[in-house]
């Protein structure tokens, strides 16, 4: 019977944990920036765009009805209180709480603010009273526009959830190995009498390892990641390295790995070819 105070234990990385958490932060955003512009967002961003086209129109209306210089504040704030705001008959591109037809804004209404024919400021006064993007965007979004939002959303979402589905897994998991078995992250425990195949031709240049095994534990496959489980770290003694150095001790099967490439081997293979 081992000693369970010999079993060499790698839990999931720093390195891991931090990179998924990155990812599930970064996703989440993502799909909570689209949900809001799918929804809302570029509704009320079409909103800004009509009433700032509203000013310049109203602009253009004053000039005209005054161009003789007749033009009265009666007469202009009769004619303003019967104008509304032009949106586009598509109601899906507007938000739904917003009430229509929309009267000209009041600021629009006065005759001596409308004079001097300064529109932008007349805007940037409204906008900054109202709560409203003082720069409207360059055209309105269509349903196109909004519904490609929703696409993103949608992919955002599922990696954001993937994201977290790995990152809870793989944080209740570990790979151990004691003097009798290796269990690997499913928590399977496999006696090294069961383990058939090492596959190491991917340890030194990825930290990927995989064992093939067929037993009394059943048959299949143990997948050994080293950065994601213990990790090379050289101040915490290599933990991967050291569980797998006592794998390999144990272990009695055939063993895939590269030969290392040595500088005599290297010159007998030039020297063969140039022959």
């Amino acid at each position: 019977m081992s000693n369970p105070s010999d079993a060499i234990v790698c839990k999931p990385t720093p390195w891991f944990t931090f990179r998924a958490a990155v990812m599930l932060l970064m996703f989440g955003v993502f799909a909570v920036l689209f949900y809001i512009d799918g929804s809302t967002g570029y509704r009320k961003k079409n909103v800004v765009f009509f009433l700032h086209e509203t000013f310049k129109h109203s602009n253009d209306e004053f000039a005209r009805m005054n161009s003789d210089g007749s033009l009265t504040a009666e007469r202009w704030k009769t004619h303003a209180e019967k104008q509304s705001v032009r949106f586009p008959d598509e109601r899906s591109l507007l938000p739904a709480d917003l009430t229509l037809p929309m009267p000209w804004p009041d600021i629009l209404h006065d005759f001596e603010r409308m004079k001097p024919l300064q529109w932008n400021q007349l805007w940037l006064e409204y906008s900054k009273r109202e709560g409203l993007d003082a720069t409207p965007p360059e055209k309105p979004y269509d349903a196109r526009k909004i519904g490609e939002q929703w696409v993103v959303f949608w992919i955002c979402l599922a990696l954001a959830l993937g994201a977290a589905f790995f990152l809870l897994r793989t944080i209740r998991r570990s790979i151990r190995a004691d003097a009798e078995a290796v269990t690997g992250p499913d928590g399977r425990r496999v006696p090294y009498a069961d383990l058939k195949v090492l596959d190491l031709r991917k340890w030194e240049t990825k930290g990927l390892a995989f064992i093939d095994y067929d037993g009394s534990a059943g048959k299949g496959r143990i997948r050994i990641d080293g950065l994601t489980y213990g990790g090379f770290k050289k101040e915490q003694d290599e933990p991967a390295e050291r569980l797998m150095g006592l794998i390999r001790s144990r272990f009695s099967g055939e063993i895939l790995e590269y030969a290392p490439l040595t500088s005599e081997s290297a010159s007998g293979s030039d020297g063969k070819d140039s022959a």
